[in-house]
């Protein structure tokens, strides 16, 4: 399926692009530049972007999701690094949250990896920075602490957002944040970006 998107967004971008407009060559050609198009296109995004735009996005709307009732209905999560790496930030930066609040938290970190400034993946995005004490992206990753999963209630729970949000579930809460603080703190760049949304003790910004 990865391929068949690829071919078909090289394709797209080469059939509006001035070349073959002008391309009066062999079909050997016209296959060359696609695979051209479709090389360039793939290094753009990277392997973690390529495999969100090809997900499935499951029949459940936001409305649906964003609340208890709709979380603990859900089937007892599970899956790889991804979502490991997901319910484990979900866990330390956010399991007293409400529903909203806790998609919210998901919504910065997969809107990280869908931006080229972020690395292409879940666990890219979370472990940027760990090793260097308060220098990195989530705190819990390099406060000291050791990361222990204490609460396996509050664990099913966040692992159930984590698998509804990287099978694709919307992301309506926060207007593409890519940050985020708590409202016990004040960091300098949430007087320079714009606040898009308030949820919970959570404060969102793009």
């Amino acid at each position: 399926m990865k391929r068949i998107f690829l071919a078909a967004f090289a394709g797209m971008a080469l059939l509006a692009s001035p070349a073959l407009a002008e391309a009066n060559g062999s079909p050997e050609g016209l296959i060359a530049k696609l695979l051209g198009v479709e090389r360039a296109a793939r290094a753009g995004l990277g392997e973690g972007r390529i495999t969100r735009l090809a997900s499935v996005v499951p029949s459940v709307t936001a409305d649906q999701a964003h609340t208890e009732a709709w979380i603990s209905t859900q089937p007892a999560a599970r899956g790889g690094p991804e979502w490991q790496c997901l319910a484990q930030a979900l866990y330390f930066e956010a399991r007293g949250e409400g529903a909203e609040g806790l998609f919210a938290v998901a919504e910065v970190i997969l809107n990280r990896v869908d931006s080229a400034r972020y690395p292409g993946t879940v666990c890219g995005v979370v472990n940027q920075g760990t090793g260097k004490r308060y220098g990195c992206q989530f705190t819990y990753t390099c406060d000291g602490r050791p990361e222990e999963v204490r609460n396996p209630a509050a664990w099913a729970r966040v692992g159930k957002v984590a698998r509804a949000m990287l099978d694709g579930a919307p992301r309506t809460l926060t207007d593409g944040a890519l940050f985020y603080h708590t409202q016990a703190v004040a960091p300098g760049w949430s007087q320079v970006f714009d606040r898009t949304a308030s949820i919970g003790v959570h404060q969102f910004y793009r």
